[in-house]
């Protein structure tokens, strides 16, 4: 029986779910025969609502994932029939777990090319907010960039730069770095800026507010900015991160030498959510000429 993770809350929060049939790496079976006609129809309004968003707001790449995998919108996906599907397309699966994981075990999946997927689903209370991840997110919010190769790719990397990360102290900046990037990632297109974070893509509400609203910055990657910037985990982001391609951000990672900005950084205070730097790039986009909030920009 592997052992109850905590959750990264401000306040603290009782995992819901069951671990006491998880393995030593956490995997549990997804016993999918036992989801019910209620589960399966929280999955069925979460679908329906969220793939009528990602074509106005999801990086094309995203929609592509998505129409590959061909999820049924009606019933909680069968985990290893999609990675039928998946692993031809790109080397990787999905692996069953019970909700959250040890940073060590969730290391070590992605750098094996294993996505750890929760097996439960959130309640009809919640479909709005959820403090956990549960399969609607990892599933609908993630899988989807595991089929396009450099983002594949970034994946893995990020997962062999894990126990590096533990080992030197920078556990907190590299996760800051799956945070804005992972699950509140967004990207330039020919189209104006589009979302690609799970984290975005499986909420109603800030799938819209990430691109429309005046009330976020919007800022040019930079590993480093990322990498020392704080974020919120009970609010919808003060600060957006924009990558011009999956490859410009599978090539910081992969190319760069994380130890040198784990010994200067480490120890200091991450940047606030908020706060704009001088040296900060703010992204122009159909909406907004600069990518800063509009209220500093002009008058009521």
């Amino acid at each position: 029986m592997a052992n109850q993770p905590a959750a990264p809350t401000h306040q603290p929060v009782q995992l819901r779910g069951d671990y006491s049939h998880a393995a030593a790496d956490y995997t549990v079976d997804q016993d999918w025969e036992r989801y019910t006609p209620a589960e399966h129809e929280i999955w069925r309004t979460l679908y329906a609502r969220q793939i009528r968003m990602i074509e106005r707001y999801a990086a094309p790449e995203f929609i592509e994932g998505t129409r590959r995998l061909n999820a049924a919108p009606d019933r909680i996906p069968d985990l290893e029939a999609t990675n039928r599907i998946l692993e031809p397309a790109s080397g990787w699966r999905m692996v069953a777990v019970p909700g959250l994981i040890p940073e060590d075990q969730f290391f070590a999946h992605l750098a094996h090319r294993r996505f750890p997927v929760t097996v439960w689903i959130r309640k009809p209370q919640e479909l709005d907010y959820l403090v956990e991840p549960d399969i609607f997110h990892d599933f609908f919010g993630h899988v989807p960039l595991l089929t396009n190769p450099s983002f594949a790719k970034f994946m893995e990397a990020y997962g062999l730069a894990g126990p590096k990360a533990i080992a030197a102290g920078g556990l907190k900046m590299l996760s800051r770095l799956y945070w804005y990037m992972v699950e509140f990632g967004l990207i330039r297109t020919p189209q104006g800026l589009r979302a690609y974070g799970s984290g975005i893509l499986s909420s109603k509400g800030e799938t819209a507010y990430c691109i429309e609203s005046p009330k976020p910055n919007r800022l040019a990657f930079d590993l480093e900015r990322v990498l020392r910037t704080d974020y919120l985990i009970d609010d919808y982001q003060q600060t957006y991160f924009v990558i011009d391609s999956f490859e410009q951000l599978f090539r910081a990672a992969y190319d760069t030498d994380f130890e040198p900005l784990y010994r200067q950084f480490a120890a200091t205070r991450g940047i606030e959510p908020g706060v704009v730097l001088p040296t900060d790039r703010p992204v122009r986009d159909q909406n907004d000429e600069s990518g800063l909030p509009q209220k500093r920009l002009k008058k009521d």
